[in-house]
């Protein structure tokens, strides 16, 4: 007697399938010959259900196993009649290069795509014409006269694809399934090759055409079964009547296999954990319009209070807080020993729950693993193709310097000690470039140090002359020529200073391992595509990468699970949390086809793009059925406001209307559920006891609290005082960025040195005007090239100092007329009676009049101060006054002072006259002689932002000085530090 007599079989959603599934196999075979449970055929859904099943039957004790398959494999491994199968990175490579061909000739059908990204669309299109049997023919049928040109465009190259890629052997894992898939219906039908045991196949949702066939000829095998996962048995048949249209329907897949095999039994006697609950969620999932329905089946509902006991709605405001609450449930259920899984489908979301619990060290069991882009050679890889087709930066060079598997296979330098290089070097380049690094700027610095460091910068500099050539790589080249130099470049960092590859830990550890599989199969397929740019190469390996997982990871708490959303169904365990239920979110948002329109793909009678939003409400709707269920969203991103999940904003819709059932009691209910894991998490994020927030620094440091500053400081020292502290007191220094760019600062000092070159070329007063503007274009040039290394801040530059030419040389005539530049950046001091301290400076220029007075000049590249702000802030040319007066500069001697001009190399190259007087000077300097004895004597403190010229100041140190936490409407707090004796 045969064990099944064919059809449909069921489970209803929020059992664990493959638990039940083999329970109900098992209860179907008692009796039976041994044997019989090893001749049966299983064919699962995916892996992940085939490894659940055989979890299960060891939970039943020793048995003889079933032969179990994964569905999508049927006929891979039939290669002596059909041939071997084709690498699909072959195949994806072939597509490309009918897309290169294409993009030749009409780049305008591709902006802002690349070609493998084209590709991979491309293949993803191919494959579901294979599985949906849809051949060249197909396309035939799309009329585009109502299309925009682009459509049609696409769908001629289209039809060349498909005639390639669609027609010939039978070579690719889609067009295999299918071409099995009908042999089987076929020869069953006539009564061939019919099987002598069982056959099942579970778990799947027929959601592609060949898997769809397949199970349909299974279920009218006299001993075939096909046991559905999470059916709905509360739909009512006038919905299933109609569903096939509805593609967005959880149930939607099932609508075809019940029309060809009749109603599905159920597989086993278990009961729902939730059936109360699972009617209210088959009626919120309703197919539009649903108003109606709900309103003529609502009140038939149990009530729902105790429907949704199990269920607990949290909406944290932004998605740190809904990760903490996450973790919070997560970790109460470790504390309580209870398993609980994570149902996510936001990688970002399991990044921030994995970081929350790792404060309690607890690491859970996550199902995808780590993907290898994010593996440390997976980094290191995508960081090495980065570097081709651009110069190579600070931050670029010290990623590579200091990733962890550079320098691991060298013997004569330890990696720590490469690290520890690679630190000083940071430091080095931060503080004097280049902002581009070479070889030559490592052995420049390399001469500087002991021999480690002659050592590896040697190395270095080797690997940067290397690349040198490969900054200017923007044309073609050949796969196989870029990945054998992605290869090349990341032994060698690898290796070390006369280090050995295979001894170093590039491709050790599974990680290594997997991205050397990657290289080889790409080095190995790699005549099958076009020649890619830099950065189409780069995308085709992040691609390659993006298929592999490093699921290596042990050590990991045993109740603790991660799973994606189409892991619902074998979830298991009575507590499950469904995160991240917004739009774009859970569901994501659809991709758009390159290819083809929706109207397109109706005619070619392919799939709508909303069966992907059908098969995601069929794992929620698993998911949410099981005993106990947290529901969480974050109600902002980072962007803006999220729109709820449509599954979510269903359930609660149709809650609220239900008071005769409590819905909206039942709502309240879940959400003060929720508060209660968010308010746990809001007192996490808090400090047990209150911390009082800073006060507005003053320090007194013990005097003198140094012995010297700069003239260009006591500007600061009016307005920030702080500043100063930190600097001349603390010497605090902040660091350059790792990326310079041609901002205000360097323009400025690029600025400088052209001038300060163009009076080392002492003109005079009857040099002629053109010849001077030459000079000072040419030297222009000649300075730009020498410190602004990129080339459209030269070009821009370049013309600002043409545009005002003209009135700097005007203007440098007259004044040569007046006299000659006495000092030009030269460095002078002046002591401070009573005081041991020198005011310093070290002025732009001081021009010696024929009269025997000085002219103190200042080169500006922005708007010179006005008289009222030198009169109260900007002292540093009217100190440079008082210093000559006192013989601050030797080459001068003391002398009177004329006046005081800025010279502005900007704007429109106009030099300023400022109100000067000897008694000006002399107010000056005595105010600067009170308020320096004050600070260095410790009569006052360095206040933190004193007199800032703008609220919206943003100095060096204000994370120092805690500012946020005081306002500038504070009083100071004056505090002596250090040791005052």
């Amino acid at each position: 007697m045969p064990v099944f007599d064919g059809g449909l079989y069921a489970l209803p959603p929020g059992v664990d399938f493959a638990q039940e599934f083999v329970a109900g196999f098992l209860q179907r075979m008692q009796g039976q010959a041994p044997d019989l449970i090893a001749r049966t055929t299983i064919y699962a859904n995916s892996g992940r259900t085939l490894t659940a099943m055989k979890e299960a039957f060891d939970r039943h004790g020793p048995l003889l196993l079933p032969r179990m398959r994964v569905v999508t494999d049927l006929g891979a491994g039939n290669a002596l009649r059909r041939g071997a199968l084709a690498a699909p990175l072959a195949r994806r490579l072939e597509l490309a290069h009918l897309i290169d061909q294409l993009l030749k000739r009409r780049p305008d059908l591709a902006a802002g795509h690349s070609v493998p990204a084209l590709a991979h669309s491309l293949a993803d299109l191919m494959t579901e014409m294979q599985t949906e049997a849809r051949g060249p023919e197909a396309l035939e049928a799309i009329d585009t006269g109502d299309h925009a040109r682009h459509w049609q465009n696409a769908l001629a190259f289209l039809r060349i694809a498909a005639e390639f890629h669609l027609t010939g052997d039978i070579s690719d894992r889609a067009a295999r399934q299918r071409a099995e898939a009908e042999d089987a219906v076929t020869a069953w039908a006539e009564g061939r090759e019919l099987p002598d045991a069982p056959i099942i196949v579970a778990g799947s949702t027929g959601s592609h055409g060949a898997t769809r066939m397949f199970m349909q000829a299974v279920a009218a095998l006299p001993q075939g079964a096909v046991v559905l996962p999470g059916f709905d048995w509360d739909q009512p048949q006038p919905i299933w009547d109609g569903l096939e249209r509805a593609e967005d329907h959880p149930q939607a897949r099932y609508a075809p296999l019940i029309a060809a095999a009749g109603a599905p039994r159920r597989w086993s006697d278990v009961a729902a954990p939730a059936p109360e609950r699972n009617a209210l969620v088959s009626l919120a999932l309703r197919p539009a319009p649903v108003t109606d329905q709900w309103i003529a089946e609502g009140p038939a509902l149990a009530p729902l209070i105790p429907a949704t006991e199990g269920l607990t709605l949290i909406e944290a405001d932004q998605p740190g807080a809904e990760a903490e609450a996450i973790a919070l449930i997560m970790r109460k259920a470790a504390e309580d020993r209870q398993p609980i899984t994570l149902i996510a489908a936001d990688s970002g979301l399991i990044r921030r729950v994995n970081a929350a619990l790792d404060r309690w060290h607890l690491r859970p069991d996550d199902s995808a693993g780590r993907p290898l882009p994010l593996t440390a050679p997976g980094l290191f890889l995508r960081q090495i193709a980065g570097l081709f087709g651009q110069p190579l930066t600070i931050d670029r060079l010290l990623i590579l310097l200091k990733h962890p598997l550079t320098c691991t296979g060298s013997g004569l330098i330890a990696s720590r000690d490469a690290r520890l290089q690679a630190r000083e070097l940071e430091l080095q380049l931060r503080a004097r470039g280049p902002a581009f690094p070479d070889g030559d700027a490592l052995r420049d610095w390399a001469s500087k140090g002991n021999e480690t460091r002659k050592l590896w910068a040697d190395w270095v500099a080797g690997i940067l002359d290397s690349l040198k050539p490969l900054e200017v790589d923007q044309g073609r080249k050949s796969i196989l020529w870029r990945i054998q130099a992605v290869r090349r470049f990341a032994e060698t960092l690898a290796a070390g200073p006369e280090g050995n590859p295979e001894a170093s830990q590039l491709w050790q550890k599974k990680a290594g391992q997997l991205a050397l599989a990657c290289i080889d199969h790409l080095e190995a397929n790699a005549d099958s595509g076009p020649a890619l740019g830099p950065g189409d190469f780069a995308m085709l390996l992040l691609d390659e990468l993006q298929q592999l997982t490093d699921r290596t990871e042990t050590n990991y708490h045993p109740l603790l699970k991660i799973r994606g959303p189409r892991e619902a169904r074998i979830a298991g365990d009575e507590t499950l949390i469904l995160s991240g239920l917004n739009e774009g979110g859970w569901p994501r948002a659809l991709s758009p086809d390159p290819w083809l329109s929706r109207q397109m793909r109706a005619q070619a009678g392919l799939t709508s793009p909303e069966r992907l939003i059908g098969l995601a409400a069929h794992d929620f709707q698993q998911a949410i059925g099981a005993k106990r269920v947290f529901l969480t969203r974050a109600k902002r991103d980072a962007e803006a406001e999220t729109i709820p999940s449509r599954w979510l904003n269903r359930l609660v819709n149709l809650m609220a209307g239900l008071p005769d059932r409590d819905g909206p009691a039942a709502l309240a209910n879940m959400r003060e559920r929720g508060r209660h894991w968010l308010d746990l998490a809001g007192q996490l994020s808090r400090p047990r006891a209150p911390v009082p927030a800073a006060t507005r620094p003053a320090p007194i440091p013990p005097a003198p609290a140094f012995g010297e500053l700069p003239v260009t400081d006591i500007s600061l020292l009016i307005r920030d005082p702080y500043a100063v502290y930190a600097k001349r007191v603390l010497g605090l220094r902040p660091l350059n960025p790792l990326r310079p760019q041609p901002d205000a600062a360097l323009r400025g000092q690029t600025l400088h040195s052209i001038v300060e070159r163009l009076l080392k070329s002492r003109p005079s007063a009857t040099t002629p005007p053109q010849a001077l503007r030459d000079e000072f274009l040419r030297i222009t040039t000649e300075v730009l090239a020498e410190q602004v290394p990129w080339p459209s801040a030269r070009v821009f530059w370049q013309a600002r100092m043409a545009g005002i030419a003209d009135r700097i040389v005007a203007d440098e005539l007259a004044r040569l007329a007046e006299g000659s530049p006495q000092i030009v950046e030269e460095r002078g001091a002046v002591s401070v009676a009573g005081l041991d301290f020198r005011l310093t400076a070290k002025p732009d220029r001081i021009d010696l009049l024929h009269d025997g007075r000085a002219m103190i000049y200042d080169y500006k590249s922005g708007k010179p101060p006005s008289d009222s702000q030198i009169a109260s802030f900007d002292k540093q040319l009217v100190l440079e006054a008082a210093m000559v007066r006192r013989g601050g500069f030797h080459s001068l001697g003391p002398i009177d002072v004329a006046g005081i001009r800025y010279i502005q190399l900007g704007g429109d190259g106009a030099t300023s006259d400022r109100e000067f007087s000897s008694l000006l000077e002399g107010q000056n300097w005595d105010g600067f002689v009170r308020l320096i004895t004050g600070y260095l004597q410790g009569q006052m403190g360095f206040t933190a932002m004193r007199a800032p010229e703008k609220v919206s100041y943003a100095g060096d140190f204000e994370h120092l000085a805690r500012f946020g936490e005081w306002s500038l409407a504070d009083m100071p707090d004056p505090q002596k530090v250090g040791d005052h004796g």
